[in-house]
């Protein structure tokens, strides 16, 4: 997208997933679990926020997850800005599926995997609405033209993402996973959002599940 495509787009919000961890690499689902970023993580963090840098963004607010505070240090030393955080922006709780393996999932729990729905979990229309309030209140504080970048996780993203835009439950899940330290930019014009870049900055690792 050419930088003329944003000149009419009141206010941006670049959602930054964080870096890779050990339970990423390992396919471990994460959840609200505390994980820090590995050496991979760290590395991808300090690239990204290098090219998120140069989009000179007004405010950077993330969860308060040690991978996402993590991954929004880098970007914070180089742009002088302090890192807000507000624990609505914290991943998808998994209940009793955190630090299980997708293979461990699978086999434990047939029905629930398939719908990728944990029993005891945080339903996926609750996340997309507390993520969701949190997009809105970020975007309440920057001023007309603004530019905020929001450090999350997969599912957060996906699903904050989607009721922002204003899809109904049943299609909170059509937007593709995003890759460790990979961001997706919405913009918004008379109060109304819309999708302007999904999963930049890509490198070349695998993409890894939401909930990972």
């Amino acid at each position: 997208m050419s930088p003329g495509s944003y000149v009419s787009i009141a206010k941006r919000l670049v959602l930054w997933r964080h870096g890779q961890t050990v339970w990423n690499a390992e396919r471990r689902f994460q959840g609200q679990t505390d994980v820090e970023l590995d050496e991979t993580g760290i590395a991808q963090a300090e690239r990204a926020a290098r090219l998120l840098a140069a989009l000179r963004p007004d405010l950077i607010v993330s969860s308060d997850l040690s991978r996402a505070a993590g991954t929004a240090a880098p970007l914070a030393t180089l742009t002088g800005l302090q890192v807000s955080h507000d624990k609505d922006l914290r991943e998808r709780h998994g209940g009793s599926w955190e630090g299980l393996t997708d293979t461990q999932i699978r086999e434990r729990y047939q029905v629930e995997h398939a719908a990728w729905n944990p029993p005891d979990g945080e339903p996926q229309p609750a996340v997309a609405e507390r993520v969701a309030a949190a997009l809105h209140r970020v975007a309440d504080a920057l001023p007309d033209g603004g530019l905020a970048v929001v450090v999350s996780h997969g599912a957060a993203i996906r699903l904050g993402l989607s009721r922002l835009l204003g899809l109904p439950d049943e299609l909170l899940f059509m937007l593709g996973p995003l890759a460790n330290a990979s961001w997706s930019v919405a913009g918004s014009r008379d109060e109304r959002w819309r999708l302007l870049e999904h999963n930049a900055g890509t490198l070349p690792e695998p993409v890894l599940g939401d909930d990972r």
